[in-house]
């Protein structure tokens, strides 16, 4: 039977598994170190839910049933990114939430959209959020973008580059040019790395009605980047003025500045970021790897002060999402980053004949009791043929029963040495499958 294959929906080889686990696990425990917690929310969400983001609406998948099923079955769609979960995770707990609320988040999201390199219809997401109760102070725009920078760092990839930006400037700038229709010029502006400054301005002039005058200011902020306050005299010289303008300039220096004194070199300002969506009130993020910018943004987020609220409350937030998926499609398609091996088996457990099956067995069992990955060979072949089915999937080493008495050989340097298997240890780096950048 001959399988089409689908698109869109990523599966690894076991070594490419290896590769996300890894990942996975780095990411885990960074946000752990940064005093998040774990936390997990269904697929579903209710429709009216999911398309209050209008721009996505034609990317949700909706559940159906074949046979039977109710009218909510009918109402609910596949989440298509975890903030939105988030939103209604905070109403539904708020009154057992400790706030400000420290989550990360790292699970499957749904999106239908065109599948290409690096965009995916089932994909990783990796995200971390702060969420305050009616207020949230600002140093954890400061903080977010430093946590990422801290688990990016760690990874097998290239370096990444944390731009950042705040709606209040280009709010702000815009309003004082006189362009009306702000959120249609953000959203403009966001297309500019996608489809270059004369298309941006040709459709700032057909969709928002700006002179070229106007398109030609909007161009002159994308433009400003930066890592101190020269960002807000650069700003300041193109003649706008207004208070919320100055209340951005004001927020995104100091993040800027915060942020590289705590590690320096970690977030640069780049006035062309807008993000699109229209419930981010401040700082916004891109990230993207150097050296594969073609790849597009990696690790984006912003801050929201009114994206969660129950009619009594408001749940400021501010938060950032990692492409996992995305980054680890490159690693592999690339073959950026290579496993030692393609199986976590550390030792391969030689079987002499099958009469002997159970001594391996146990021998195993021994060993993993203690932590080793241990495999039991699946034949009795000759010895020479057992190495060669452990070398082929990277396994270290392979253990003998001889008459000797128990050994334990290094296939890579071919060193064999009596070990029992209740105190013999593998060299650290041995244990588990270790990454590395391919040279």
């Amino acid at each position: 039977m001959k399988i089409a294959p689908l698109s869109g929906f990523p599966e690894w080889l076991p070594e490419g598994r290896i590769v996300e686990q890894q990942i996975l696990d780095t990411l885990r425990s960074t946000f752990e170190l940064h005093g998040f917690s774990g936390i997990e929310t269904r697929a579903v969400e209710p429709l009216d839910q999911l398309l209050r983001k209008g721009e996505t609406s034609k990317e949700v998948y909706t559940l159906h049933r074949l046979q039977g099923g109710d009218s909510q079955d009918a109402e609910l769609g596949l989440h298509f990114d975890l903030t939105v979960p988030l939103a209604r995770y905070v109403l539904e707990n708020s009154g057992k939430l400790d706030f400000p609320f420290k989550r990360y988040q790292i699970q499957k999201v749904w999106r239908g959209e065109r599948p290409q390199d690096g965009r995916f219809r089932e994909f990783m997401q990796a995200d971390v959020d702060v969420v305050g109760s009616g207020t949230l102070a600002f140093h954890h725009d400061i903080e977010l973008p430093l946590v990422m920078v801290d688990a990016l760092s760690k990874l097998p990839c290239p370096r990444v580059v944390v731009r950042a930006s705040n709606r209040k400037v280009a709010q702000g700038f815009y309003e004082a040019i006189g362009l009306g229709d702000v959120v249609e010029t953000l959203r403009i502006v966001d297309k500019l790395d996608k489809v270059g400054p004369q298309i941006v301005a040709e459709m700032l002039h057909e969709h928002v009605g700006a002179t070229d005058e106007q398109a030609r200011l909007a161009l002159a902020l994308a433009d400003i980047t930066g890592s101190d306050a020269s960002v807000a005299d650069a700003v300041r010289a193109l003649g706008a003025s207004s208070a919320l303008l100055d209340e951005g300039l004001e927020e995104l220096v100091e993040l800027i500045e915060g942020a590289n004194e705590l590690i320096p070199g970690s977030v640069v300002a780049d006035l062309k970021i807008a993000r699109g969506l229209d419930y981010y009130t401040g700082s916004v993020f891109e990230s993207t790897m150097i050296g594969h910018e073609d790849l597009g943004s990696v690790c984006s987020g912003g801050r929201y002060d009114s994206l969660v609220a129950d009619g009594k409350k408001t749940y400021p937030g501010v938060g950032l999402s990692i492409g996992v998926s995305r980054i680890i499609s490159r690693l592999i398609s690339r073959g950026l980053v290579v496993p030692s091996r393609r199986v976590p088996t550390c030792v391969l457990v030689a079987v002499n004949d099958e009469t002997e099956r159970r001594h391996a067995e146990k021998t195993a069992m021994t060993l993993r009791k203690r932590g080793i990955p241990a495999d039991v060979s699946p034949g009795s072949q000759k010895f020479g043929k057992q190495i060669r089915f452990a070398d082929r999937r990277g396994i270290p080493y392979v253990w003998f029963t001889t008459d000797e008495g128990e050994q334990v050989k290094d296939i890579r340097s071919g060193e064999q040495t009596p070990a029992d298997p209740a105190t013999w240890e593998p060299a650290a780096e041995d244990l588990r499958p270790v990454l590395s950048e391919a040279s």
